[in-house]
């Protein structure tokens, strides 16, 4: 019963989607367990890059199974035009290779109206959200009114429980926030359309998972967003609607407590984040161009839903401790190691300063860490690049150095590096 979860050590955006390309080779079953279309994973396969928002992206590879949760949130429009990008670059997204299950909730118009109109009244206490109605999904999901993929079963029945939904979110629309309102009419009809087309892909995701886990395939959760971005983990209320740490892939996929083979977190060399929120690590300036880049590569730092530039700093341990705590990482994978390459002096974030006191461990969580200032440990840099390199022994002493700290500091082994976007460009970690 080889069942594996990976999840992203941080606020998300950690190079996900291209350490989940290299595990998928070998599962049977990749399965996508929270979120929406506000996550983007992207894919670098020879000279075709994929961003993926929906469906998992394990599902690149030809013989794997792909299923999207009970835990997510779906736009149907995103996920159409996902299938037929998969279907253009010649790989078969049939109802027998991509499942939907059937208690996953919908994205309507409506959510993503309201999602917007409620940043708008925030002013200048907004989240920074993506606006694309992943949290307004999820409150109809918690006050029991939202739609499900079920519903896409019943075309009739369908169609008046969307008239209903677009009807009640006007009432909000006009009378909370003076937005316009939306014609409920034409939004029935496209959801229709899209219930005509995704019917085939709904199914008992859970029952075919146990199904898959009892005959000895292997299993892949894929989780979106990273740790820090968790409701009830995360930089509250900085956070997504979902719940991102390993622990919710049970949860999402509708899978009893069962035992892991691997539980995997990822995070970058560095640290990245989208929106508001406090950052300790963060730098600015010529350091952060540094780290970001310009925008020019599809695997520089800036979102892959939204084009925004991330706001980038030097690697948080004490975040990454967290990290591994809350989710029960059994080892790491590191990201964008090439980047730091070029620096002659690279730092890690060893713990938090608050007056005359240190702290290695968060006191109370990372809901506010405006009290804390960093403290710093500093490594060597190397000028090597590090692009072409496959091998351990190959890296800079400086490089293995770095990576040797980050175990230590987080207390799990690392058990790969990426040195590039392609989907060769890993090096496994020799034991230390």
């Amino acid at each position: 019963m080889p069942f594996q979860i990976i999840v992203g050590a941080q606020w998300g955006d950690e190079g996900k989607g291209r350490i989940v390309d290299w595990y998928a080779a070998g599962a049977d079953v990749v399965a996508r367990f929270n979120g929406g279309d506000n996550a983007g994973h992207t894919v670098t396969v020879g000279e075709q890059t994929f961003k993926l928002h929906l469906i998992p992206s394990g599902a690149v590879h030809p013989k794997t199974i792909a299923m999207l949760g009970n835990g997510m949130v779906i736009n149907p429009a995103t996920l159409l035009g996902e299938m037929g990008v998969l279907r253009a670059a010649g790989l078969e997204i049939s109802s027998e290779r991509l499942k939907i299950s059937y208690a996953a909730h919908l994205i309507t118009p409506a959510h993503k109206a309201l999602d917007q109109a409620q940043e708008r009244a925030r002013g200048k206490a907004s989240l920074g959200t993506t606006g694309r109605g992943i949290g307004p999904a999820y409150t109809d999901k918690a006050a029991r009114r939202g739609l499900r993929m079920q519903d896409m079963l019943d075309p009739a029945g369908f169609g008046e429980k969307m008239e209903a939904h677009i009807e009640e979110a006007n009432r909000r629309l006009k009378g909370l926030y003076g937005a316009d309102e939306l014609i409920p009419r034409l939004l029935v009809q496209e959801y229709r359309e899209y219930a005509e087309l995704l019917a085939p892909y709904i199914a008992d995701t859970s029952s075919l998972l146990d199904q898959a886990l009892d005959s000895g395939q292997t299993v892949m959760a894929e989780g979106a967003q990273g740790t820090l971005l968790d409701l009830d983990q995360g930089t509250y209320p900085f956070v997504t609607s979902s719940t991102t740490t390993a622990a919710g892939a049970f949860t999402g996929l509708g899978l009893g407590i069962r035992p892991v083979e691997q539980i995997i977190g990822v995070t970058k060399c560095f640290q990245t984040r989208v929106g508001s929120g406090p950052f300790p690590t963060e730098v600015f300036e010529t350091t952060a161009e540094r780290l970001r880049g310009t925008g020019a590569n599809p695997w520089d730092e800036f979102g892959t839903t939204t084009g925004r530039p991330r706001r980038v700093g030097w690697l948080d341990c004490v975040l990454l401790r967290f990290a591994v705590r809350v989710n029960g990482l059994t080892e790491l994978a590191l990201t964008k190691l090439d980047i730091l390459s070029g620096l002659n002096t690279l730092r890690i974030g060893i713990g938090y300063r608050s007056g005359d006191q240190e702290y290695s461990q968060l006191p109370l969580g990372p809901a506010d860490l405006s009290p804390f200032q960093p403290v710093y440990a500093e490594l060597p840099g190397w000028q090597a690049d590090l692009r072409g390199l496959r091998r351990w022994a190959e890296l800079p002493e400086a490089a293995q150095t770095f990576i040797r700290s980050v175990e230590k500091m987080a207390g799990i082994p690392v058990k790969m590096v990426s040195v590039g976007p392609e989907r060769e460009q890993i090096i496994r970690v020799e034991p230390a």
